[in-house]
Protein backbone atom coordinates (compact mmCIF):
# COMPACT_ATOMS: atom_id res chain seq x y z
CA UNK A 1 0.00 0.00 0.00
CA UNK A 2 2.92 2.04 0.87
CA UNK A 3 4.66 1.46 -2.87
CA UNK A 4 0.88 2.45 -4.46
CA UNK A 5 0.87 5.56 -2.31
CA UNK A 6 4.57 6.94 -3.46
CA UNK A 7 3.24 6.15 -7.03
CA UNK A 8 0.72 8.05 -6.96
CA UNK A 9 2.66 10.70 -5.47
CA UNK A 10 4.72 10.51 -8.17
CA UNK A 11 1.79 10.28 -10.46
CA UNK A 12 2.82 7.50 -11.55
CA UNK A 13 -0.03 5.27 -10.85
CA UNK A 14 -2.03 3.46 -12.79
CA UNK A 15 -5.86 1.23 -13.20
CA UNK A 16 -2.78 -1.46 -14.03
CA UNK A 17 -1.14 -0.93 -10.32
CA UNK A 18 -4.10 -1.11 -8.24
CA UNK A 19 -5.38 -4.06 -10.44
CA UNK A 20 -2.22 -6.51 -9.44
CA UNK A 21 -2.41 -5.09 -6.08
CA UNK A 22 -6.17 -7.15 -5.38
CA UNK A 23 -9.00 -8.50 -7.24
CA UNK A 24 -11.52 -5.92 -5.93
CA UNK A 25 -10.52 -2.76 -7.76
CA UNK A 26 -12.98 -0.33 -5.63
CA UNK A 27 -11.40 -2.19 -2.57
CA UNK A 28 -8.14 -0.92 -3.28
CA UNK A 29 -8.84 2.67 -4.35
CA UNK A 30 -11.00 2.87 -0.92
CA UNK A 31 -7.68 1.17 0.91
CA UNK A 32 -5.81 3.79 -0.84
CA UNK A 33 -8.08 6.80 0.42
CA UNK A 34 -7.63 5.92 3.83
CA UNK A 35 -4.02 5.71 3.55
CA UNK A 36 -4.24 9.17 2.53
CA UNK A 37 -6.15 10.47 5.48
CA UNK A 38 -4.18 7.80 7.82
CA UNK A 39 -0.79 6.55 7.79
CA UNK A 40 -1.63 3.72 10.12
CA UNK A 41 -3.88 2.63 7.46
CA UNK A 42 -0.89 2.24 5.26
CA UNK A 43 0.96 -0.16 7.42
CA UNK A 44 -2.49 -2.56 7.94
CA UNK A 45 -5.11 -2.43 5.06
CA UNK A 46 -8.45 -3.10 5.20
CA UNK A 47 -8.20 -3.24 8.99
CA UNK A 48 -11.23 -3.63 11.08
CA UNK A 49 -12.40 -0.11 11.99
CA UNK A 50 -13.37 0.36 15.58
CA UNK A 51 -16.69 2.41 14.79
CA UNK A 52 -18.03 -0.71 12.23
CA UNK A 53 -21.47 -2.01 13.75
CA UNK A 54 -20.81 -6.14 15.18
CA UNK A 55 -22.55 -8.85 16.65
CA UNK A 56 -22.21 -8.23 20.24
CA UNK A 57 -22.61 -11.00 23.35
CA UNK A 58 -25.51 -9.71 24.27
CA UNK A 59 -27.08 -9.43 20.80
CA UNK A 60 -26.00 -13.15 19.67
CA UNK A 61 -28.70 -13.72 22.60
CA UNK A 62 -31.57 -12.80 20.09
CA UNK A 63 -30.40 -15.04 17.16
CA UNK A 64 -30.41 -18.01 19.29
CA UNK A 65 -34.37 -16.78 20.95
CA UNK A 66 -35.62 -16.29 17.04
CA UNK A 67 -33.97 -18.91 15.83
CA UNK A 68 -31.98 -17.28 13.72
CA UNK A 69 -34.08 -15.19 12.09
CA UNK A 70 -32.23 -12.02 11.90
CA UNK A 71 -34.88 -9.90 10.62
CA UNK A 72 -36.75 -10.59 13.58
CA UNK A 73 -33.96 -9.82 15.39
CA UNK A 74 -33.48 -6.11 13.72
CA UNK A 75 -37.23 -5.56 14.35
CA UNK A 76 -36.64 -5.60 17.91
CA UNK A 77 -34.13 -3.64 18.47
CA UNK A 78 -35.92 -1.25 16.38
CA UNK A 79 -39.02 -0.99 18.77
CA UNK A 80 -36.53 -1.18 21.80
CA UNK A 81 -34.75 2.24 20.53
CA UNK A 82 -38.21 3.65 19.85
CA UNK A 83 -40.08 2.78 23.23
CA UNK A 84 -37.56 1.51 25.43
CA UNK A 85 -35.34 3.75 27.72
CA UNK A 86 -36.68 7.11 27.88
CA UNK A 87 -35.12 9.51 29.61
CA UNK A 88 -33.97 6.56 31.49
CA UNK A 89 -36.59 4.83 32.35
CA UNK A 90 -37.09 1.48 32.29
CA UNK A 91 -39.45 -0.50 29.63
CA UNK A 92 -42.82 -1.04 30.90
CA UNK A 93 -44.86 -3.57 29.66
CA UNK A 94 -47.28 -1.72 27.43
CA UNK A 95 -44.31 -0.50 25.50
CA UNK A 96 -43.35 -4.04 24.89
CA UNK A 97 -46.08 -4.75 22.77
CA UNK A 98 -44.49 -2.96 19.94
CA UNK A 99 -42.59 -5.91 18.88
CA UNK A 100 -45.28 -8.80 19.19
CA UNK A 101 -43.93 -12.45 20.66
CA UNK A 102 -40.52 -10.84 21.44
CA UNK A 103 -38.01 -11.68 23.89
CA UNK A 104 -38.23 -9.67 26.98
CA UNK A 105 -37.44 -6.33 26.77
CA UNK A 106 -34.42 -6.33 29.49
CA UNK A 107 -32.54 -9.02 27.67
CA UNK A 108 -32.57 -6.49 24.18
CA UNK A 109 -29.95 -4.09 24.47
CA UNK A 110 -30.46 -0.52 23.63
CA UNK A 111 -28.25 0.83 20.43
CA UNK A 112 -28.11 4.14 19.50
CA UNK A 113 -28.15 4.34 16.60
CA UNK A 114 -29.42 1.53 15.52
CA UNK A 115 -28.22 -0.12 12.39
CA UNK A 116 -29.73 -0.16 9.25
CA UNK A 117 -31.13 -3.63 8.03
CA UNK A 118 -28.68 -4.24 5.37
CA UNK A 119 -25.70 -3.38 7.85
CA UNK A 120 -27.32 -5.26 10.27
CA UNK A 121 -27.76 -8.42 7.96
CA UNK A 122 -24.01 -7.99 6.74
CA UNK A 123 -22.40 -7.71 10.46
CA UNK A 124 -24.69 -11.40 10.49
CA UNK A 125 -22.97 -13.12 7.94
CA UNK A 126 -19.43 -11.60 8.94
CA UNK A 127 -19.60 -12.32 13.11
CA UNK A 128 -21.82 -15.75 12.59
CA UNK A 129 -20.18 -18.62 10.54
CA UNK A 130 -21.89 -20.43 8.80
CA UNK A 131 -22.44 -23.30 11.51
CA UNK A 132 -23.32 -21.17 14.05
CA UNK A 133 -26.22 -19.86 12.31
CA UNK A 134 -27.20 -23.39 11.15
CA UNK A 135 -27.44 -23.98 14.41
CA UNK A 136 -29.29 -21.32 15.97
CA UNK A 137 -32.16 -22.31 12.83
CA UNK A 138 -32.46 -26.06 13.19
CA UNK A 139 -30.46 -27.11 15.68
CA UNK A 140 -26.97 -28.73 16.64
CA UNK A 141 -27.51 -31.40 13.88
CA UNK A 142 -27.76 -28.92 11.47
CA UNK A 143 -24.83 -26.68 13.04
CA UNK A 144 -22.59 -30.05 12.80
CA UNK A 145 -23.23 -30.85 9.31
CA UNK A 146 -20.82 -27.66 8.69
CA UNK A 147 -17.90 -28.88 11.34
CA UNK A 148 -14.82 -30.07 10.14
CA UNK A 149 -14.05 -33.59 11.14
CA UNK A 150 -10.05 -35.30 11.22
CA UNK A 151 -9.11 -38.13 9.31
CA UNK A 152 -7.86 -41.07 11.05
CA UNK A 153 -4.56 -42.20 10.29
CA UNK A 154 -3.96 -45.11 7.66
CA UNK A 155 -4.31 -48.80 9.18
CA UNK A 156 -3.97 -52.35 8.21
CA UNK A 157 -6.74 -54.98 7.43
CA UNK A 158 -8.64 -56.50 10.09
CA UNK A 159 -7.47 -53.58 11.91
CA UNK A 160 -11.18 -51.99 13.21
CA UNK A 161 -14.03 -53.46 11.76
CA UNK A 162 -17.76 -50.90 12.01
CA UNK A 163 -21.28 -52.46 12.58
CA UNK A 164 -24.10 -50.86 11.43
CA UNK A 165 -28.16 -51.53 10.96
CA UNK A 166 -29.61 -49.83 8.34
CA UNK A 167 -33.57 -49.70 7.11
CA UNK A 168 -34.06 -50.15 3.32
CA UNK A 169 -35.87 -46.83 1.69
CA UNK A 170 -38.42 -49.21 -0.15
CA UNK A 171 -41.00 -52.01 0.47
CA UNK A 172 -41.12 -55.31 -0.21
CA UNK A 173 -43.26 -57.96 -0.25
CA UNK A 174 -42.52 -60.79 2.65
CA UNK A 175 -45.26 -63.43 3.14
CA UNK A 176 -48.24 -61.47 1.88
CA UNK A 177 -47.44 -58.24 3.57
CA UNK A 178 -45.51 -55.22 2.99
CA UNK A 179 -42.64 -54.33 5.33
CA UNK A 180 -39.17 -52.64 4.75
CA UNK A 181 -35.99 -54.43 5.56
CA UNK A 182 -33.17 -54.49 8.07
CA UNK A 183 -29.83 -54.64 6.44
CA UNK A 184 -26.91 -55.43 8.86
CA UNK A 185 -23.19 -55.61 7.88
CA UNK A 186 -19.74 -55.64 9.36
CA UNK A 187 -16.93 -53.34 7.18
CA UNK A 188 -13.71 -53.08 7.28
CA UNK A 189 -12.45 -49.27 7.73
CA UNK A 190 -8.94 -49.94 6.27
CA UNK A 191 -9.89 -51.75 3.11
CA UNK A 192 -13.48 -50.43 2.86
CA UNK A 193 -14.44 -54.21 1.99
CA UNK A 194 -17.90 -55.67 3.17
CA UNK A 195 -17.25 -58.87 5.69
CA UNK A 196 -20.47 -59.83 6.49
CA UNK A 197 -23.74 -58.67 5.67
CA UNK A 198 -27.57 -60.38 6.90
CA UNK A 199 -30.74 -59.44 5.45
CA UNK A 200 -34.60 -59.59 7.96
CA UNK A 201 -37.99 -58.56 6.53
CA UNK A 202 -38.37 -57.56 10.80
CA UNK A 203 -36.90 -55.63 13.40
CA UNK A 204 -33.21 -56.98 13.45
CA UNK A 205 -31.90 -58.19 17.01
CA UNK A 206 -28.99 -60.17 18.57
CA UNK A 207 -29.68 -63.25 16.87
CA UNK A 208 -28.96 -61.28 13.49
CA UNK A 209 -25.67 -59.48 14.38
CA UNK A 210 -24.65 -62.99 15.22
CA UNK A 211 -25.35 -64.21 11.75
CA UNK A 212 -23.80 -61.00 10.27
CA UNK A 213 -20.77 -61.72 12.50
CA UNK A 214 -20.35 -65.45 11.69
CA UNK A 215 -20.67 -64.18 8.03
CA UNK A 216 -17.95 -61.70 8.47
CA UNK A 217 -15.94 -64.10 10.33
CA UNK A 218 -15.83 -67.33 7.97
CA UNK A 219 -13.64 -67.22 4.72
CA UNK A 220 -15.05 -70.08 3.29
CA UNK A 221 -17.32 -70.03 0.53
CA UNK A 222 -20.03 -68.72 0.45
CA UNK A 223 -19.03 -65.96 2.67
CA UNK A 224 -14.86 -65.40 1.68
CA UNK A 225 -12.33 -64.49 0.97
CA UNK A 226 -12.40 -61.42 3.09
CA UNK A 227 -13.19 -62.15 6.97
CA UNK A 228 -11.20 -63.26 10.05
CA UNK A 229 -11.08 -61.49 13.11
CA UNK A 230 -10.87 -58.12 13.74
CA UNK A 231 -9.01 -56.38 17.16
CA UNK A 232 -11.49 -53.65 17.24
CA UNK A 233 -15.11 -53.34 16.33
CA UNK A 234 -16.77 -50.08 16.55
CA UNK A 235 -20.97 -49.76 17.01
CA UNK A 236 -22.87 -47.46 18.03
CA UNK A 237 -25.08 -47.46 21.42
CA UNK A 238 -27.77 -50.32 19.85
CA UNK A 239 -28.64 -53.03 22.49
CA UNK A 240 -28.62 -55.31 19.86
CA UNK A 241 -24.83 -54.70 19.74
CA UNK A 242 -24.26 -54.49 23.00
CA UNK A 243 -26.37 -57.20 24.12
CA UNK A 244 -24.95 -60.23 26.53
CA UNK A 245 -24.65 -62.00 24.16
CA UNK A 246 -23.01 -60.55 21.72
CA UNK A 247 -20.67 -59.07 23.78
CA UNK A 248 -19.91 -62.62 24.97
CA UNK A 249 -19.46 -63.81 21.51
CA UNK A 250 -16.83 -60.42 20.85
CA UNK A 251 -14.67 -61.26 23.71
CA UNK A 252 -14.41 -65.17 23.49
CA UNK A 253 -12.97 -64.01 19.84
CA UNK A 254 -10.49 -61.38 21.85
CA UNK A 255 -12.53 -58.75 19.64
CA UNK A 256 -12.39 -55.12 21.78
CA UNK A 257 -16.29 -53.71 21.22
CA UNK A 258 -15.71 -49.91 21.27
CA UNK A 259 -19.17 -48.18 22.32
CA UNK A 260 -19.14 -44.61 20.33
CA UNK A 261 -20.99 -41.95 22.06
CA UNK A 262 -24.74 -41.24 20.99
CA UNK A 263 -25.33 -38.85 17.96
CA UNK A 264 -22.12 -39.09 16.54
CA UNK A 265 -22.11 -40.95 13.39
CA UNK A 266 -18.92 -39.10 12.23
CA UNK A 267 -16.75 -41.44 14.22
CA UNK A 268 -18.26 -44.75 12.56
CA UNK A 269 -18.36 -42.38 8.78
CA UNK A 270 -17.18 -46.16 6.89
CA UNK A 271 -20.42 -47.28 7.60
CA UNK A 272 -22.38 -44.48 7.36
CA UNK A 273 -21.21 -43.89 3.84
CA UNK A 274 -22.02 -47.30 2.95
CA UNK A 275 -25.57 -46.68 4.56
CA UNK A 276 -25.91 -43.84 2.18
CA UNK A 277 -24.20 -45.67 -0.96
CA UNK A 278 -26.96 -48.70 -1.14
CA UNK A 279 -29.69 -46.12 -0.40
CA UNK A 280 -28.17 -43.96 -3.65
CA UNK A 281 -26.82 -46.65 -5.98
CA UNK A 282 -29.07 -49.75 -4.93
CA UNK A 283 -32.29 -48.43 -3.29
CA UNK A 284 -33.51 -45.58 -5.17
CA UNK A 285 -33.29 -47.65 -8.59
CA UNK A 286 -35.28 -50.84 -7.14
CA UNK A 287 -38.90 -50.64 -7.39
CA UNK A 288 -41.33 -49.68 -4.29
CA UNK A 289 -38.49 -47.33 -3.35
CA UNK A 290 -40.21 -44.54 -0.69
CA UNK A 291 -38.39 -42.01 -1.00
CA UNK A 292 -38.84 -40.50 -4.40
CA UNK A 293 -40.63 -37.34 -5.41
CA UNK A 294 -44.29 -38.22 -5.18
CA UNK A 295 -46.55 -38.12 -7.80
CA UNK A 296 -49.04 -35.23 -8.93
CA UNK A 297 -52.28 -34.69 -7.24
CA UNK A 298 -53.96 -36.40 -10.16
CA UNK A 299 -52.63 -39.53 -9.59
CA UNK A 300 -52.98 -39.82 -6.11
CA UNK A 301 -54.72 -42.84 -4.59
CA UNK A 302 -58.96 -41.48 -4.26
CA UNK A 303 -60.52 -40.82 -0.91
CA UNK A 304 -62.65 -44.05 -1.54
CA UNK A 305 -59.78 -46.21 -2.71
CA UNK A 306 -59.21 -49.46 -0.21
CA UNK A 307 -56.74 -48.69 2.54
CA UNK A 308 -53.88 -51.59 1.60
CA UNK A 309 -50.89 -50.07 -0.09
CA UNK A 310 -50.48 -51.62 -3.64
CA UNK A 311 -48.32 -54.92 -3.67
CA UNK A 312 -48.34 -55.56 -7.19
CA UNK A 313 -44.96 -53.00 -8.04
CA UNK A 314 -43.27 -54.45 -4.48
CA UNK A 315 -40.38 -56.87 -5.42
CA UNK A 316 -40.08 -59.95 -3.11
CA UNK A 317 -37.96 -60.07 -0.01
CA UNK A 318 -36.48 -63.26 -1.38
CA UNK A 319 -35.56 -60.74 -4.96
CA UNK A 320 -34.30 -58.00 -2.69
CA UNK A 321 -32.08 -60.43 -0.65
CA UNK A 322 -30.53 -61.21 -3.94
CA UNK A 323 -30.14 -57.88 -5.15
CA UNK A 324 -28.49 -56.89 -1.80
CA UNK A 325 -26.08 -59.63 -1.94
CA UNK A 326 -24.93 -58.78 -5.48
CA UNK A 327 -24.65 -55.57 -5.04
CA UNK A 328 -22.42 -56.16 -1.95
CA UNK A 329 -20.06 -58.41 -4.21
CA UNK A 330 -20.02 -55.85 -6.81
CA UNK A 331 -18.80 -53.48 -4.34
CA UNK A 332 -15.88 -55.45 -3.12
CA UNK A 333 -14.96 -57.12 -6.10
CA UNK A 334 -15.59 -54.07 -9.05
CA UNK A 335 -16.18 -50.72 -7.30
CA UNK A 336 -13.12 -48.53 -6.80
CA UNK A 337 -13.59 -46.12 -4.19
CA UNK A 338 -11.18 -43.31 -4.25
CA UNK A 339 -9.46 -43.79 -1.31
CA UNK A 340 -8.12 -46.99 -2.56
CA UNK A 341 -6.03 -45.63 -5.55
CA UNK A 342 -7.63 -47.37 -8.01
CA UNK A 343 -8.18 -50.66 -6.59
CA UNK A 344 -10.85 -52.25 -5.64
CA UNK A 345 -11.74 -53.28 -1.83
CA UNK A 346 -10.82 -57.01 -1.96
CA UNK A 347 -7.48 -56.17 -4.11
CA UNK A 348 -6.41 -53.90 -1.48
CA UNK A 349 -7.89 -56.57 1.38
CA UNK A 350 -5.81 -59.09 -0.72
CA UNK A 351 -3.01 -56.60 -1.06
CA UNK A 352 -2.61 -55.63 2.05
CA UNK A 353 0.27 -58.28 4.27
CA UNK A 354 -0.97 -58.42 7.56
CA UNK A 355 -1.83 -61.98 8.86
CA UNK A 356 -5.39 -62.76 9.11
CA UNK A 357 -6.43 -64.92 12.76
CA UNK A 358 -9.19 -67.76 11.12
CA UNK A 359 -11.56 -69.34 13.69
CA UNK A 360 -12.89 -72.62 12.74
CA UNK A 361 -16.33 -72.76 12.21
CA UNK A 362 -16.95 -75.36 14.65
CA UNK A 363 -15.83 -73.01 17.48
CA UNK A 364 -17.54 -70.05 15.62
CA UNK A 365 -20.64 -71.99 15.42
CA UNK A 366 -20.10 -71.80 19.67
CA UNK A 367 -19.44 -68.58 19.96
CA UNK A 368 -21.79 -67.53 18.23
CA UNK A 369 -25.18 -69.44 20.19
CA UNK A 370 -26.57 -68.40 23.45
CA UNK A 371 -26.17 -70.80 25.82
CA UNK A 372 -29.25 -72.24 28.23
CA UNK A 373 -27.21 -71.61 31.56
CA UNK A 374 -28.79 -75.13 33.66
CA UNK A 375 -28.03 -78.65 33.13
CA UNK A 376 -31.36 -80.57 31.23
CA UNK A 377 -32.22 -84.20 31.38
CA UNK A 378 -32.87 -85.86 28.23
CA UNK A 379 -36.24 -87.86 28.59
CA UNK A 380 -38.29 -90.03 26.68
CA UNK A 381 -40.51 -87.27 25.13
CA UNK A 382 -37.05 -85.55 24.17
CA UNK A 383 -35.61 -82.20 26.15
CA UNK A 384 -37.91 -79.91 28.07
CA UNK A 385 -37.14 -75.88 26.78
CA UNK A 386 -39.27 -73.04 27.35
CA UNK A 387 -41.99 -75.46 28.03
CA UNK A 388 -41.91 -76.87 24.87
CA UNK A 389 -40.66 -80.43 23.94
CA UNK A 390 -37.58 -80.62 21.29
CA UNK A 391 -37.19 -84.43 19.86
CA UNK A 392 -34.86 -85.28 17.33
CA UNK A 393 -33.85 -88.92 15.42
CA UNK A 394 -30.29 -89.17 17.19
CA UNK A 395 -31.82 -88.98 20.76
CA UNK A 396 -32.92 -93.05 20.46
CA UNK A 397 -31.46 -94.81 23.01
CA UNK A 398 -30.64 -92.01 25.13
CA UNK A 399 -32.92 -91.64 27.78
CA UNK A 400 -31.85 -89.89 31.28
CA UNK A 401 -28.69 -88.40 29.72
CA UNK A 402 -27.42 -84.66 30.67
CA UNK A 403 -27.69 -82.69 28.21
CA UNK A 404 -27.58 -78.70 27.73
CA UNK A 405 -29.60 -76.14 25.58
CA UNK A 406 -27.63 -73.35 23.13
CA UNK A 407 -30.06 -71.64 20.61
CA UNK A 408 -29.92 -68.85 17.88
CA UNK A 409 -32.34 -66.02 19.86
CA UNK A 410 -35.60 -65.82 18.71
CA UNK A 411 -35.28 -68.72 16.83
CA UNK A 412 -37.78 -71.41 18.50
CA UNK A 413 -38.43 -73.69 15.52
CA UNK A 414 -34.67 -75.76 16.68
CA UNK A 415 -32.23 -75.42 18.88
CA UNK A 416 -29.13 -77.39 19.98
CA UNK A 417 -28.20 -80.04 21.94
CA UNK A 418 -24.64 -80.29 24.00
CA UNK A 419 -23.52 -83.33 26.31
CA UNK A 420 -22.10 -81.64 30.10
CA UNK A 421 -18.79 -81.59 28.79
CA UNK A 422 -20.01 -79.13 25.73
CA UNK A 423 -19.57 -81.46 23.63
CA UNK A 424 -22.12 -80.91 20.10
CA UNK A 425 -24.57 -83.65 20.01
CA UNK A 426 -27.57 -82.59 17.18
CA UNK A 427 -30.19 -80.19 16.49
CA UNK A 428 -33.35 -80.67 17.81
CA UNK A 429 -37.11 -79.45 16.62
CA UNK A 430 -40.34 -78.49 17.99
CA UNK A 431 -42.37 -81.65 18.35
CA UNK A 432 -46.04 -80.09 18.32
CA UNK A 433 -44.96 -77.60 15.87
CA UNK A 434 -47.79 -75.56 14.48
CA UNK A 435 -49.22 -76.09 10.86
CA UNK A 436 -48.74 -73.60 8.57
CA UNK A 437 -52.65 -72.93 8.52
CA UNK A 438 -53.12 -72.60 12.39
CA UNK A 439 -50.19 -69.83 11.67
CA UNK A 440 -51.96 -68.38 9.06
CA UNK A 441 -54.57 -68.24 10.70
CA UNK A 442 -53.65 -67.22 14.18
CA UNK A 443 -51.90 -64.14 12.12
CA UNK A 444 -55.53 -63.20 10.69
CA UNK A 445 -56.98 -63.49 14.50
CA UNK A 446 -54.04 -61.18 16.03
CA UNK A 447 -54.12 -58.52 12.83
CA UNK A 448 -58.62 -58.65 13.29
CA UNK A 449 -57.74 -57.92 17.03
CA UNK A 450 -55.12 -55.11 16.71
CA UNK A 451 -57.15 -53.66 13.91
CA UNK A 452 -60.19 -53.92 16.66
CA UNK A 453 -58.24 -52.14 19.00
CA UNK A 454 -57.36 -49.27 17.20
CA UNK A 455 -60.55 -48.81 15.54
CA UNK A 456 -61.49 -48.47 19.66
CA UNK A 457 -58.97 -46.23 20.42
CA UNK A 458 -59.42 -43.77 17.48
CA UNK A 459 -63.40 -44.05 18.88
CA UNK A 460 -62.02 -42.76 22.34
CA UNK A 461 -59.66 -40.24 20.89
CA UNK A 462 -62.71 -38.72 18.64
CA UNK A 463 -65.13 -38.67 21.99
CA UNK A 464 -62.04 -36.67 23.89
CA UNK A 465 -61.01 -34.15 21.18
CA UNK A 466 -61.97 -31.33 22.18
CA UNK A 467 -63.06 -28.18 19.76
CA UNK A 468 -63.09 -24.79 19.92
CA UNK A 469 -64.44 -22.14 17.93
CA UNK A 470 -61.97 -19.92 16.29
CA UNK A 471 -61.40 -15.94 17.28
CA UNK A 472 -60.23 -13.34 15.40
CA UNK A 473 -60.74 -10.74 18.85
CA UNK A 474 -58.95 -11.26 21.69
CA UNK A 475 -61.40 -13.33 24.12
CA UNK A 476 -61.41 -16.65 25.89
CA UNK A 477 -61.83 -19.70 24.54
CA UNK A 478 -65.06 -21.24 24.09
CA UNK A 479 -65.74 -25.04 23.32
CA UNK A 480 -67.80 -26.45 20.83
CA UNK A 481 -70.15 -29.36 20.27
CA UNK A 482 -73.34 -29.45 22.42
CA UNK A 483 -75.00 -32.38 23.75
CA UNK A 484 -78.61 -32.55 24.73
CA UNK A 485 -79.71 -34.13 28.32
CA UNK A 486 -80.54 -37.73 26.90
CA UNK A 487 -76.83 -38.08 25.60
CA UNK A 488 -75.21 -36.86 28.79
CA UNK A 489 -77.71 -39.27 30.27
CA UNK A 490 -76.95 -42.05 28.09
CA UNK A 491 -73.15 -41.55 28.62
CA UNK A 492 -72.55 -41.32 32.07
CA UNK A 493 -74.03 -44.72 33.57
CA UNK A 494 -71.60 -46.49 30.96
CA UNK A 495 -68.92 -44.53 32.36
CA UNK A 496 -69.99 -45.52 36.25
CA UNK A 497 -70.28 -49.37 35.17
CA UNK A 498 -66.54 -49.47 34.25
CA UNK A 499 -65.18 -47.59 36.93
CA UNK A 500 -64.08 -50.22 39.82
CA UNK A 501 -64.35 -47.79 42.70
CA UNK A 502 -67.62 -47.12 41.71
CA UNK A 503 -68.47 -50.47 41.88
CA UNK A 504 -66.90 -50.91 45.05
CA UNK A 505 -69.42 -51.89 47.93
CA UNK A 506 -67.13 -51.69 51.09
CA UNK A 507 -70.04 -52.13 53.34
CA UNK A 508 -71.96 -54.50 51.82
CA UNK A 509 -70.57 -57.88 54.15
CA UNK A 510 -69.62 -55.73 57.58
CA UNK A 511 -66.90 -57.15 59.41
CA UNK A 512 -67.77 -59.73 62.19
CA UNK A 513 -67.45 -58.31 65.92
CA UNK A 514 -64.15 -59.03 67.74
CA UNK A 515 -63.98 -60.92 70.37
CA UNK A 516 -65.35 -59.81 73.88
CA UNK A 517 -61.69 -59.77 75.57
CA UNK A 518 -60.84 -56.95 72.53
CA UNK A 519 -61.01 -53.45 73.97
CA UNK A 520 -62.41 -52.02 70.61
CA UNK A 521 -62.71 -48.02 69.51
CA UNK A 522 -66.69 -47.39 69.77
CA UNK A 523 -65.80 -45.72 66.07
CA UNK A 524 -65.18 -49.44 64.74
CA UNK A 525 -67.73 -51.00 67.51
CA UNK A 526 -70.29 -49.34 65.34
CA UNK A 527 -69.17 -51.20 61.90
CA UNK A 528 -69.13 -54.39 62.91
CA UNK A 529 -72.19 -56.99 62.72
CA UNK A 530 -72.91 -57.94 66.53
CA UNK A 531 -74.54 -61.14 65.34
CA UNK A 532 -71.92 -62.63 63.57
CA UNK A 533 -69.74 -64.90 65.75
CA UNK A 534 -65.83 -64.25 65.85
CA UNK A 535 -63.34 -66.45 64.25
CA UNK A 536 -62.23 -69.36 66.35
CA UNK A 537 -58.89 -69.18 66.61
CA UNK A 538 -56.55 -72.37 64.92
CA UNK A 539 -55.68 -75.29 67.17
CA UNK A 540 -51.82 -75.31 68.21
CA UNK A 541 -50.03 -78.42 66.63
CA UNK A 542 -49.42 -81.27 68.83
CA UNK A 543 -45.19 -80.80 68.64
CA UNK A 544 -45.46 -77.03 68.70
CA UNK A 545 -45.96 -74.65 71.79
CA UNK A 546 -49.09 -72.66 72.23
CA UNK A 547 -48.61 -68.91 70.62
CA UNK A 548 -48.66 -66.04 73.27
CA UNK A 549 -52.10 -63.80 73.36
CA UNK A 550 -51.60 -60.41 71.24
CA UNK A 551 -51.16 -57.64 73.73
CA UNK A 552 -53.55 -54.78 73.05
CA UNK A 553 -52.79 -50.81 74.09
CA UNK A 554 -54.68 -47.93 75.01
CA UNK A 555 -55.91 -46.93 71.74
CA UNK A 556 -57.47 -50.71 70.84
CA UNK A 557 -54.73 -51.80 68.29
CA UNK A 558 -53.31 -55.05 68.83
CA UNK A 559 -49.35 -55.01 69.38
Amino acid sequence: MRRLLALRVERRLSREHVRLAGECLRGVWRWLAEASRSPRAAIRPGERSGDRFEITREIRVLPAYWHGNASAVHRQLVARAETGGRDGQPTTASESAASPAGAPPAAVPLLDPVPSLSTFLRAVRRDLTVGERAGLAAGPDAARAHDVFGKRAASWRNHVWEADHVQAPLLAEADGDLVRPWVTWFIDTATKVITGTAITPGVPSRAFVLVALRAAVLREEPHGPAGGTPEQVRVDRGKDFLSRTVTAAFGTMGVTVKDLPAYSPHLKGTVENLNRAVDRMLCAALPGYTLAPTKPRSGRRRKGAGRRPETSGAMSFQDFTAEVLAWTHWWNTEHRPQALSGRTPLEAWQADPTPVTDVPAADLWTFTLEDDGRPRKLTSHGVRWRGRTYIAPWMTGQAGRSVTVRYMPHHDHEIDICDASGKYLGPAHLADAATPEQLKALRTARAERARRLRAEVKAAETLRRQRFAPATTAGPAQRLGALTAAQAGHELPAVEHTDASQLALPDLIPPAAPPADWRTPPSLATRTAPDRPAPLPAEPAADRPPEPTAQTTEDGDAS
